[in-house]
């Protein structure tokens, strides 16, 4: 179901070799578009063989109740934007999308990236799984000022893209 824009959003087009997450676009539409198929319980198909799951905001907790994650393990509920588990490599995928035009709280958050990738790891990691933590950023972050910031999320293991993510990123 496509998302309502904000007026601020922003983003490129889709290409071959990345995914738009433009606010309009869930992660579902997008793996769509590139071929992939999405069943309405967010299970992702490749020529017919289940590659992984693509869970947001309450189905991945959902999701993680039924695979017997304590979530009780965080004093935070956390509700990712987005989320592509792949069971070939046994990573989470947390796709949060920033989109800002102004200043504003929502350049701090991306600071914040090291918190949140520690906190879902104690619960994907009651799986078996890893975490990879990304943000799609709109082209407001590009703003030199924000250089110290992205440098930090790098620094932390943590990534960035700016409009798209590309698919090699989710190691389909």
């Amino acid at each position: 179901m496509p998302r309502v824009p904000n007026k601020h959003g922003g983003g490129s087009l889709t290409n071959a070799h990345g995914l738009n997450f433009e606010q309009t676009t869930s992660l579902n539409e997008a793996l769509r578009r590139s071929g992939y198929k999405v069943s309405d319980i967010g299970e992702v198909y490749y020529n017919d063989c289940l590659i992984g799951y693509s869970k947001a905001k309450h189905k991945f907790r959902k999701f993680l109740e039924k695979k017997g994650v304590d979530l009780n393990v965080n004093s935070d509920v956390l509700l990712p934007d987005d989320t592509f588990i792949n069971i070939k490599n046994k990573t989470v995928y947390i796709i949060e999308k920033k989109f800002q035009e102004g200043s504003g709280s929502v350049a701090e958050k991306i600071q914040t990236c090291e918190y949140k990738k520690i906190q879902y790891s104690k619960l994907v990691n009651q799986m078996g799984y890893s975490v990879e933590y990304v943000y799609i950023l709109n082209d407001f972050f590009k703003d030199p000022k924000f250089d110290d910031a992205l440098e930090f999320v790098k620094a932390k293991g943590c990534y960035y893209y700016f409009n798209e993510l590309p698919l090699q990123f989710l190691e389909l």
